[in-house]
């Protein structure tokens, strides 16, 4: 490695196999550089979140990142945490809005996993704008009647305001925010996506009902695509728009094989719905393009608090890395292809292939165990037994290289 990668790691369960895959399966085959960032959530608070930002602005610096899973606290987590000065946000949100862009995730297909919907015969890949809506929002409660306004107050003395709810009593209320050059940017990388993939794009929101907000998205991505429109004409490839609640019938009737562009909330609650469906949370890639090409590497599940509780009683876990380890081979792939090294993309290659080779043989961890397929001959494992198998394998393909 030439240029380092921004290190992000992060809690519970996912933070133990990020160090173990660190150690196992990087460290004796790469001489790994990286700009280390803890985002473990103690280490958020120490600094106010501080170290978020910190991160994101390094990504920009550097261009690669590689993040680990991270605890976004609830009013649980802060019973939990008595030491929290405060519910902090989302680290995900604060460094999309930073960085912006769009997320692209993917489901990482194996031999012995089918999808729940049996028409599905190649992945689909949802793309999630990264910027705004609920992520950005500002909410309080009320305990007295009154009225809530939206009030928009221009630099040039202009002013729009409109009444949000007239309330008799408690109530609760929430502001969200979108940007034109962030709607414009989401669009731009979607349409730039499907013509690298070759695949039809499809893009799905709620004019109806938000015929302003969601209409403004509409309309931006139908202005966008004239520049795009030849480009798919050529490559035999379409773009079309659709209700969510049309295009949710839509995807569980298709055979996959195409981009699903949605808003903020509904890409991460539909890329949640695909992954599981293709098999597991932990089995899909994620990755934020921002619009000037800086890309973080992601696992897109949670930080798996139960299994963590039992790793702390000294028991083995069964806890899936595979999402983890494509975060890695990820970044280390685009490291590599950023920095002309073709040993470095080699390797995030091996990774992979040999990651799934060994899930392909039959060695896998129980959450794959429970869902491959009738009469096949499967090795339930736990983590470590997983990481040190793969190990073995890289160890072994190296050798012979």
């Amino acid at each position: 490695m030439t240029t380092p990668l921004v290190e992000m790691d992060g809690d519970e369960m996912t933070r133990i196999i990020w160090k173990e895959i660190k150690e196992k399966l990087i460290l004796p085959f790469v001489d790994l550089k990286t700009v280390y960032f803890d985002l473990g959530l103690l280490n958020r608070n120490a600094t106010d979140d501080q170290v978020t930002a910190d991160a994101a602005y390094a990504t920009r610096e550097y261009g690669v990142a590689v993040k680990c899973a991270t605890i976004t606290p609830n009013k649980q987590r802060m019973e939990e945490y008595p030491e929290l000065k405060e519910m902090w946000k989302s680290p995900n949100a604060t460094i999309r809005s930073i960085l912006g862009g769009t997320v692209f995730r993917t489901p990482i297909l194996t031999d012995h996993i089918k999808p729940v919907v049996k028409c599905w015969e190649k992945p689909i890949t949802v793309a999630r704008h990264a910027y705004g809506d609920i992520y950005k929002a500002v909410e309080f409660t009320t305990d007295v009647p009154g009225t809530c306004k939206l009030v928009f107050e221009g630099n040039d003395g202009t002013i729009k305001e409109a009444i949000v709810q007239k309330t008799d009593g408690p109530a609760l209320f929430q502001g969200q925010h979108n940007l034109d050059s962030s709607i414009r940017d989401f669009a731009r990388s979607c349409f730039r996506y499907a013509i690298d993939v070759k695949q039809d794009l499809w893009f799905s929101t709620k004019d109806t009902i938000s015929k302003q907000y969601d209409g403004r998205f509409k309309d931006i991505f139908d202005e966008e695509y004239k520049q795009f429109a030849p480009q798919f004409e050529k490559l035999g490839i379409r773009y079309f728009y659709t209700l969510i609640d049309d295009a949710v019938a839509r995807v569980i009737r298709s055979e996959g094989g195409f981009v699903w562009a949605c808003k903020n909330y509904d890409g991460d609650v539909m890329s949640d719905m695909i992954s599981t469906a293709f098999g597991s949370l932990a089995m899909m890639t994620s990755v934020l393009v921002s619009a000037d090409g800086k890309y973080e590497y992601e696992a897109a599940h949670g930080t798996v608090t139960r299994h963590y509780y039992r790793y702390l009683k000294g028991e083995k876990t069964s806890t899936n890395p595979v999402a983890t380890i494509f975060a890695w081979s990820g970044a280390l792939r685009k490291r590599g292809e950023l920095d002309g090294s073709e040993e470095l993309v080699s390797f995030a290659d091996c990774f992979e292939e040999e990651t799934l080779g060994l899930i392909n043989d039959g060695t896998m961890t129980g959450d794959l165990a429970r869902m491959a397929e009738p009469g096949t001959d499967i090795t339930s494992v736990d983590t470590d037994t997983f990481l040190d198998a793969l190990s073995e394998r890289l160890a072994k393909r190296f050798r012979t290289a």
